[in-house]
């Protein structure tokens, strides 16, 4: 059997921001999800998070096998295609922020989170920077599989305090890792292997941030058979809560596998690029930027064209129906 799944997804920009700055990541030819949440204001938030979304779109779509034979870029890991990819496209997408964010002066300091799946066989590769979240969903509970990239969340590991006793930190939202605010990223990743009937979430922290797990888990867990409705249901309790940030929520259900032997890989943080991987970083950015641009400027060839083909057959239908008027009353 191949590996099958569903999923539903959905953004929404909640009841007090003017905008949406979120994006929802959904590429089903290659089953590859992701959440991204942009910051830096209006117009640079929604820029970060659609370009980190647009980046990974682009190297799944078009450019697998460069990607993957490129030594050049070699993440030093023995992990699945589509994982290696995932981390390598991740890294692009953050050096295409930043130098985007370098270049203009109204997007200086733009930047996005991220959390972002790619299935694959029996596996699936999460991988993350950031404070949004990935959650595997039973039906006792909800297991969280990242842990925030934020200053409460490093409180809480590094001095053990509990998450009531977080809660009342200052500064609580402010985090430590994002998607184009250095020249280099650090991405977390993991390998888990799933089954038939295990369900993964995404979110951002419009969510996870105003909810809690045990929260989150109780407000879906009569209907966590129905994809749709736990996506509504999440979003609903988000802007229950005053809707104070936009929201995201994809739901991703696995209903058939490939078996493999491939193993499992605990978390790990993929350290920062080197001085050398950044000069390759930076040609790919511009042969990815090359393409889009080579590809954007097609669709607007084709597009006159298709408009003069339908002028064509709008005037052959008109001259076709004067000539059956007129035949008709001149017999």
């Amino acid at each position: 059997m191949s590996l099958q799944f569903k999923y539903a997804g959905k953004t929404d920009k909640g009841l007090v921001r003017p905008a949406n700055e979120d994006f929802l990541h959904i590429n089903e030819s290659n089953a590859v999800f992701a959440v991204c949440d942009g910051m830096g204001g209006h117009q640079a938030g929604e820029v970060a998070s659609m370009m980190a979304s647009d980046t990974i779109m682009t190297t799944f779509n078009y450019f697998q096998d460069d990607l993957h034979n490129d030594g050049n870029l070699d993440i030093k890991h023995a992990l699945p295609l589509k994982g290696e990819l995932l981390l390598k496209s991740i890294r692009l997408a953050n050096r295409a922020i930043y130098n985007k964010a370098a270049g203009s002066s109204s997007l200086y300091g733009m930047g996005t989170t991220i959390v972002a799946i790619a299935l694959e066989d029996d596996m699936i590769s999460v991988a993350h920077v950031g404070d949004s979240r990935a959650y595997k969903l039973n039906e006792k509970e909800i297991n969280p599989l990242t842990i925030d990239h934020s200053w409460v969340a490093e409180i809480q590991q590094n001095q053990h305090i509990s998450a009531e006793e977080a809660s009342s930190v200052v500064g609580k939202n402010i985090i430590t890792r994002a998607l184009g605010v250095h020249d280099t990223v650090e991405i977390d990743y993991r390998l888990i292997r799933v089954k038939p009937g295990d369900k993964f979430i995404l979110c951002s922290d419009g969510l996870c941030g105003y909810a809690d797990d045990e929260e989150i888990f109780n407000s879906i867990r009569k209907i966590r058979d129905d994809n749709n409705r736990i996506v509504d249901n999440l979003i609903q309790l988000a802007n229950d809560r005053g809707g104070a940030d936009n929201v995201t929520v994809i739901v991703v259900e696995i209903t058939d596998i490939k078996q493999t032997d491939l193993p499992e890989v605990e978390r790990f943080t993929l350290p920062s690029e080197t001085s050398e991987i950044l000069k390759y970083e930076d040609k790919w950015i511009t042969k990815i930027n090359d393409f889009i641009a080579h590809k954007d400027e097609s669709q607007k060839i084709e597009k006159p064209t298709n408009k003069t083909t339908l002028f064509i057959i709008f005037i052959i239908f008109i001259i076709i129906a004067v000539a059956i008027i007129y035949f008709t009353y001149h017999k």
